[in-house]
């Protein structure tokens, strides 16, 4: 099964942009399509993978940067930008 995702995260710090660019970065590297945008990332790929990789990523930023707001939409299906 295929997913598409869009995700945003909100720091809860006055110094936010580096935790959302240090969080796009783990995500490029994880293999995933991967589009940031201005106001969210747009991410595609299997079920189990994409899964795993929001799981890990959110965790890590949690550990690493402190509260944040993760806003995700999930659909089934391939609404990659053609």
């Amino acid at each position: 099964m295929y997913l598409s995702v869009q995700l945003s995260c909100y720091p809860l710090k006055e110094e936010y942009k580096q935790p959302i660019r240090d969080l796009i970065a783990r995500l490029e590297q994880t293999g995933l399509e991967v589009y940031p945008g201005r106001m969210s990332t747009e991410i595609f790929g299997g079920y189990d993978e994409v899964m795993k990789v929001l799981s890990d990523t959110m965790k890590w930023s949690f550990e690493t940067y402190g509260k944040s707001v993760f806003v995700a939409k999930i659909m089934e299906g391939d609404r990659r930008p053609k």
